[in-house]
């Protein structure tokens, strides 16, 4: 059984006679698999992570999505979070007046009651968040501050993988994680992806750039065009698509 298991998923924005904009996409991630999604704008990358998510505005026409055999489509978003399931924006949002070790603690103890599980203790959870952020290459000073405030693009992505590293989800979706950054930023939050990436989970990589699957390195990579999967293949299609483009495909 996959981690991850998408069925002929067709979805749209808007209300009932919104636009189409998944047309029958099939998916099948299996536990310690790293998948990348390529494609051309306005293909559904963005829209596949905002589905799985729960992002209100979107719908599912017809298909299924499961995560770990649970059915995704009946959970609310917090209820996907707490089933496992991990979106790094391609955007991420700021939230003044929320200090992001209050967010990150708030996450914990959610996710513990969810789960039945005790609570982390308060102070060996900030030392935790603290050798986290440095090992990020966040200045600890960040962690008192409003969550993603005046940080920069690069400051953001890897507070994101901060938050995917501290609440270890079954199933990380990463929509454009690289976008924005520069090499040294890259590299930093590969490390980061590589070091949560192990057996019993999964990560869906939705990229643009062929660039960061040097630094993870992916078992499947997809080409996603006009709502479906075109082709799939090893981390070569990566290669080939870099040279290529998606003409040929397409």
């Amino acid at each position: 059984m996959s981690l991850l298991d998408v069925r002929d998923l067709h979805a749209s924005v808007g209300e009932d006679d919104g636009q189409a904009i998944l047309k029958g996409l099939n998916l099948q991630i299996q536990a310690g698999e790293v998948h990348a999604i390529m494609g051309p704008n306005g293909s559904g990358k963005s829209t596949l992570a905002n589905i799985l998510s729960g992002r209100p505005g979107y719908r599912v026409t017809r298909g299924t999505l499961s995560l770990d055999s649970e059915d995704l489509a009946v959970l609310e978003p917090h209820e996907r979070a707490q089933a496992g399931l991990f979106l790094a924006f391609q955007y991420p949002v700021e939230i003044p007046g929320v200090s992001n070790m209050e967010f990150l603690k708030a996450s914990t103890d959610s996710l513990a009651k969810a789960r039945n599980a005790e609570q982390p203790d308060a102070a060996a959870f900030v030392r935790h968040v603290r050798t986290l952020a440095e090992s990020l290459d966040l200045d600890p000073q960040f962690l008192k501050r409003g969550v993603n405030e005046g940080f920069s693009g690069g400051e953001k992505k890897r507070n994101e993988i901060l938050q995917l590293l501290l609440l270890d989800p079954k199933m990380a979706v990463l929509d454009e994680t690289d976008s924005g950054l520069d090499i040294d930023a890259l590299k930093v939050v590969a490390e980061g992806v590589n070091r949560y990436r192990n057996d019993n989970n999964g990560v869906l990589l939705i990229t643009h750039y062929q660039r960061l699957l040097d630094y993870i390195v992916p078992d499947v990579v997809h080409v996603l065009a006009d709502g479906q999967i075109i082709q799939s293949g090893d981390k070569n299609l990566a290669l080939e698509l870099e040279a290529k483009g998606y003409t040929w495909l397409t």
